[in-house]
């Protein structure tokens, strides 16, 4: 158990480290500057995708009834539409950080239910979790400084509080859900349709620049990334 909790800290710890690396910002937005911007953007975009593709969909739908499977994932997105709209309204830029904590805290879920039956599946899971957290961390922190007019201080100490929420859903995972229960299949779809409303409706569009072409080759690194994961994990 302590072993599982240390790795969904960990993991969960790439978070505000990724945020920190955002408080480095030049005196001005040059072209460079921005273009490296957009492409971690787009790193963490494909990071996402890849979660959605190749964890949280087909792992989820292993564990649920076939009809329910598109119901779920679609509740997710709506669900989450919703919350966008509202936050919308009210001037909320917090859709990077809603991301990454719907594949964050799922993640942290299945990897403790996970340490019981395979450990080294496990322990990979948690590696990737915090590959995805870092860039994810960063985007979400220059989304919401841009947006929330928060001080590096106050935001790095929100980014810090939501660390031991991974070892939390890692030790209900453990205690509480089996690792092929019908409900942890049905919270990672439901996360897994709440994530891609947020990515093609706030994310994505924040990637592309004109007359440049890298950046949205970061989307492609991040979703090789975490292909590479499944496939090191048996996929």
């Amino acid at each position: 158990m302590l072993i599982g909790l240390a790795l969904a800290a960990l993991a969960g710890a790439a978070i505000p480290f990724g945020a920190w690396l955002g408080t480095f910002r030049r005196a001005g937005p040059t072209p460079h500057a921005v273009a490296l911007r957009h492409g971690i953007v787009a790193f963490g975009a494909g990071a996402l995708l890849s979660a959605v593709a190749l964890v949280l969909v087909p792992e989820g739908a292993e564990r649920v009834h076939p009809v329910a499977v598109p119901l779920i994932f679609v509740a997710g997105g709506v669900a989450f539409a919703f919350v966008d709209r509202a936050l919308a309204r009210r001037g909320g830029h917090v859709a990077q950080f809603l991301a990454m904590m719907l594949d964050y805290l799922p993640e942290a879920l299945a990897l403790g239910a996970m340490l019981a039956g395979d450990p080294s599946v496990a322990v990979l899971l948690a590696m990737l979790i915090a590959m995805q957290n870092l860039p994810e961390g960063f985007n979400a922190f220059r989304e919401m400084k841009e947006g929330s007019g928060w001080s590096d201080r106050r935001l790095l100490l929100l980014f810090t509080a939501m660390v031991p929420l991974g070892p939390i859903m890692a030790f209900i995972g453990m205690a509480v859900i089996d690792a092929d229960s019908a409900l942890l299949g049905s919270l990672m779809l439901f996360s897994a349709g709440g994530i891609l409303y947020l990515l093609f409706e706030d994310v994505a569009p924040l990637v592309p620049l004109k007359d440049v072409w890298a950046p949205p080759f970061g989307a492609v690194a991040g979703f090789a990334l975490g292909l590479a994961g499944h496939m090191a994990t048996g996929g």
